[in-house]
């Protein structure tokens, strides 16, 4: 018996990942990619965030047996180091020791170790293919190479997994309306470098080897309305990431028009990392800025002959760093889904398990850029951060901060979200009422804590 095809429109993270997951539970796979293969035509700089690798993501990869391959070319991240104005730097872990870290990876070689594998388990991919269009009644997509070539491929399912510009989304749109809302950040992105401290000519001795900074943290230089955070990569340099609004009233891209004004601009704001960046002028100039915002959409799929997912059925903000994460998330589902059980009604019951999840963990990321840019150096912020790590050791099967829930856990985001709401608004009633964590009885704040919440799912790990 032959084994049942299925076609991927997309090669990036998810799709690879995907692919990989279905070769290897038997399926026959065709992966149709609009770009060259980056393992031969290099991978596209200065338009990618730098990703963070975290529980879900590394469960995803575990489940592709590629999780151990991935850390050895990772660099941890304990938590953040806040880069405040006259201010020693202070670290805020993300979990409770080293066991609960996030892992800073480069998504181009990624992506890359991800096709390697599945292509070694029978793949077959197909680079510089841009969709064209797609006909669902006769099960056909057209699509159209680099030289002008037209080609014709027969599907009997197809899968868009390619990314928040999705060919596959606009043609099922076309097709029937899938409700598709984009939201606005009003904020775009550019990303710079920091070089191996080898390239820093005149730059005072480091004391982190290779790297200018503490490589083993995610750095924030938050601003209130913008910010700059800086990511470590393996062979000593960091990649930068300025976050601005796109126009409007300086400080926006609109009132930076070029590189010079740019570097005044930094010379105020971020006097530290400015000498950092040697080819700053270079970077700002050469790297584009995208604009930031969120996708939504009422259905992912048209019956069983196509289904979204991953960004191009819920694209999100990436102050969480969780969009790769969420993505990935999804391939393991699915594969599972469609592994488990072929017949109709697959593609309505991953949209039914995943999309409240996605839609949870878009609302947590849009929260989370007022966190960094300006809670993080917040008093109260920082009070209740205290109160929340003093519940989680004094009653752990009670309580977790909405941060190790989302990021050291595969509990359901839509259950973070919900559950993390409750445990804020506790905190704040404790606050008004003793002033400040260090005031706050710990017996009373656990009483209370055990009457309004009940005890937390088990969790798994690993």
């Amino acid at each position: 018996m032959a084994s049942p095809t299925l076609t991927l429109a997309g090669g990036g993270l998810v799709g690879a990942l995907l692919a990989h997951l279905l070769a290897r539970a038997g399926f026959d796979v065709e992966v149709f990619e609009k770009r060259p293969d980056p393992r031969r035509a290099g991978y596209e700089e200065g338009r990618s965030i730098n990703l963070a690798l975290a529980e879900r993501g590394l469960h995803a990869l575990r489940s592709g047996g590629l999780a151990d391959q991935v850390l050895a070319r990772a660099v941890m991240m304990r938590g953040r180091l806040v880069h405040v104005d006259q201010q020693t730097p202070s670290l805020q872990r993300y979990g409770v020791d080293d066991s609960e870290v996030i892992w800073s990876v480069s998504r181009g070689a990624l992506n890359m170790l991800m096709l390697d594998a599945a292509e070694a388990s029978g793949v077959r991919f197909h680079f510089g293919q841009v969709i064209r269009d797609v006909d669902f009644d006769r099960q056909r997509l057209y699509l159209i190479d680099a030289s002008g070539a037209m080609r014709e491929h027969a599907f009997d399912r197809l899968i868009g997994a390619d990314g928040a510009g999705s060919a596959v989304r606009a043609a099922m749109n076309r097709r029937q309306p899938l409700g598709e809302r984009v939201e606005a950040l009003g904020h775009a992105y550019k990303e710079l470098e920091i070089p191996p401290v080898e390239a820093l000519n005149g730059a005072p001795a480091s004391t982190h080897g290779h790297f200018a900074l503490e490589p083993h943290a995610l750095h924030i230089w938050p601003r209130g309305g913008h910010m700059c955070i800086a990511l470590p990569n393996p062979e000593g340099s960091f990649t930068v990431t300025l976050f601005l609004p796109g126009v409007g009233p300086h400080p926006s891209f609109a009132t930076l028009p070029d590189a010079d004004s740019a570097e005044r601009f930094f010379r105020t704001e971020f006097a530290d990392l400015l000498p950092l960046m040697p080819r700053f002028a270079h970077d700002f100039a050469a790297h584009p800025a995208p604009n930031l915002y969120t996708l939504y959409l009422d259905r992912w799929h048209l019956g069983e002959r196509a289904v979204l997912l991953g960004d191009a059925a819920h694209a999100i903000v990436p102050f969480h760093g969780q969009g790769m994460n969420c993505g990935l998330e999804d391939a393991v589902e699915l594969a599972a889904l469609l592994a488990s059980d072929r017949s109709d009604g697959v593609f309505e019951t991953f949209q039914q398990r995943r999309k409240p999840n996605a839609d949870a963990i878009a609302a947590m990321a849009l929260e989370n850029y007022i966190e960094m840019r300006d809670s993080v150096a917040d008093p109260h912020y920082l009070d209740k951060r205290e109160l929340g790590a003093r519940l989680a050791e004094a009653a752990p099967a009670h309580f977790m901060a909405r941060y190790r829930m989302v990021t050291f856990t595969r509990l359901p985001y839509a259950y973070a979200y919900e559950r993390g709401k409750a445990q804020d608004a506790l905190l704040g009633r404790l606050l008004a009422a003793h002033g400040s964590a260090a005031a706050v009885p710990m017996e009373e704040a656990v009483g209370q804590l055990r009457i309004s919440l009940p005890p937390l799912p088990a969790i798994e790990r690993g």
